[in-house]
């Protein structure tokens, strides 16, 4: 078939370049405006004159501000991090990265990529350009308010840095629980073609369709009570889990693990079983035939599932709301707990910094893994 025949009409091309603009503006907008508002004093922030919440005239005036100077090295450095990351780095964890053991490579490479960024954006570039600015004149000049401390409040002062750790740990936890058991209930469900296979697979989907709430519900007398349920094996130490992160990944784990499984089996079942009897004839175990054969072709699915896991627990409000006490809060209850008290303009910028912050993760985690993303999606999406 020519390629005319498979042109879309002039008025379809239309409609849904429009239809994708307004929804990339409608989607994008409100994390463009409560990003700049972050940076602004309180009066520009919520001025009701939308040039002076970009410009930042009160902001300026107080003596914080960026210039002409400033604005181009910022955009050349996050420029070469995106590069960086989309370009040379998959090519580097191909290159150095242990045999059989990607993900080690990614995971420094990551950690490597956001330091680096992270000391020249904030340390070794500022101090380039505070010798810079005074001898450009009109160049070094500030012409837009951008200030720092609604950051330096609310991860230093109000302690952001504590509800970021125990984020961290609550993800961390659900991503890893759910991945191991997620990839071998997967990879046997795939190689099983039994009925009692299919009804595990039902009777997962339907507990994943259970609220929430009915789960909180269910485990929380078991928290509450954990002390005298353990006490017989760790004695007078035994703790309370109630309040634990402990508590939340095992919740959220039971949430997760059915979407998981289901998403994980579908990956499997796209790798011919021919290189599971490949590696039997060769001398392998079942378990390694999965670990040596199947596991480095199925790493994009994984890691796929992987990110759905991760904004699962990171995401989540419910569940850590309601079963987390403040010292071990995460960062999404937290944020909303700044927002719904009585607050002062300064108060409510400090929050939409906090807000703004929580979103850095998932745009480098995207960034850093947009090719197996794509990948592991087609994979899952196309049999054969």
């Amino acid at each position: 078939m020519s390629s005319r025949a498979l042109r879309q009409p002039l008025a379809l091309r239309i409609t849904s370049a429009t239809f994708l603009a307004v929804w990339c503006l409608v989607a994008a907008f409100p994390i463009f405006w409560i990003m700049v508002m972050s940076f602004k004093s309180p009066v520009d922030a919520f001025s009701s004159n939308p040039l002076n919440v970009i410009f930042g005239p009160s902001t300026r005036a107080g003596g914080n501000g960026l210039s002409l100077l400033d604005i181009i090295f910022g955009i050349i450095v996050i420029w070469a991090t995106v590069r960086i990351a989309t370009k040379k780095l998959p090519g580097m964890v191909e290159a150095y990265s242990p045999a059989g053991q990607k993900w080690v490579g990614w995971v420094i490479g990551g950690l490597a990529l956001v330091l680096g960024f992270l000391v020249t954006f904030f340390a070794i570039l500022p101090a380039i350009l505070d010798v810079l600015n005074p001898m450009l004149g009109p160049l070094g000049r500030d012409i837009i308010g951008l200030t720092t401390e609604h950051y330096k409040t609310v991860w230093v002062e109000r302690g952001f840095s504590n509800n970021f750790k125990n984020s961290m740990i609550v993800t961390t936890g659900v991503v890893v629980v759910s991945l191991t058991f997620g990839t071998l209930a997967g990879y046997g469900l795939a190689r099983s073609g039994s009925r009692l296979a299919f009804a595990i697979l039902i009777t997962a989907l339907i507990f994943r369709a259970l609220p929430h709430s009915v789960l909180v519900a269910g485990y929380l007398p078991v928290f509450i009570s954990s002390s005298e349920w353990l006490a017989p094996i760790l004695g007078e130490n035994a703790p309370t889990l109630y309040g634990k992160p402990f508590a939340v990944i095992a919740v959220l784990v039971a949430i997760n693990q059915p979407f998981t499984i289901w998403m994980l089996r579908s990956f499997f079942q796209n790798i011919p079983a021919e290189l599971d009897e490949a590696a039997r004839v060769d001398g392998c175990s079942h378990f390694q035939a999965f670990r040596r054969v199947i596991m480095p072709v199925m790493w994009p699915g994984v890691i796929t599932t992987g990110l759905f896991s991760f904004l699962l627990g990171y995401n989540d409000f419910l569940v850590t709301s309601l079963l987390l006490d403040a010292q071990n809060q995460t960062m999404v209850p937290a944020i909303a707990g700044m927002f719904s008290r009585e607050t002062t303009t300064t108060d409510q910028v400090v929050a939409v910094a906090a807000a703004v912050s929580i979103t850095a993760p998932l745009f480098f985690l995207v960034m850093l893994f947009q090719r197996q993303i794509v990948s592991g999606l087609t994979a899952g999406a196309v049999k054969g």
